[in-house]
């Protein structure tokens, strides 16, 4: 063991310029998020956390990946509640005669989901489960948030001669 004033190295195989996350997880956990962030851009990163969440074999990026998913998921519960910005709204809205074609998957608010795939991400950082338990949860994270992904970038509205209005009923602000 090295003495404190020891210019020796504990484990020489790890160096100071050295990570213990790779390179491109390390990138990714350092992309900031914020509420700042519109709807799209929050549900983007939480999916490229969970891409990786499925790839990763490093127990260090899992848990980095796991906190920062939740921190993710916590953004997008506040992104939720707010008003669409236009230029999703604009994103959001086909012509009045191609509205059959989308109809959501989910009987399931988003908030609940999103509410689904925190406690998820709780129950794997809490790492009371076995590994292939921790695999298949993993697995329903990625599919879950993949459902909420295509449920919310979904096109809620329909442009009519009276206007703009939502598909499946009537026009109501800053619901998603």
């Amino acid at each position: 063991m090295a003495i404190a004033d020891s210019n020796t190295t504990v484990r020489p195989e790890i160096t100071d310029n050295q990570s213990v996350i790779a390179g491109n997880i390390a990138t990714l956990l350092k992309i900031p998020l914020g509420a700042t962030h519109d709807l799209f851009q929050v549900l983007d990163i939480c999916q490229r956390y969970t891409d990786e969440l499925i790839e990763v074999h490093n127990h260090a990026e899992y848990i980095a990946l796991c906190g920062r998913l939740l921190a993710g998921l916590n953004v997008l519960k506040v992104v939720l509640k707010t008003p669409l910005p236009k230029h999703l709204i604009k994103q959001l809205t086909v012509k009045e005669g191609s509205a059959d074609e989308y109809r959501s998957p989910l009987s399931t608010d988003s908030e609940t989901i999103c509410e689904y795939c925190s406690s998820l991400t709780m129950l794997l950082l809490n790492q009371q489960v076995t590994p292939e338990q921790q695999e298949h949860i993993t697995g329903l994270l990625f599919e879950l948030l993949s459902v909420l992904a295509e449920d919310l970038t979904a096109p809620r509205f329909i442009r009519t001669s009276m206007g703009l209005a939502m598909i499946e009923g009537e026009a109501v602000p800053g619901i998603h």
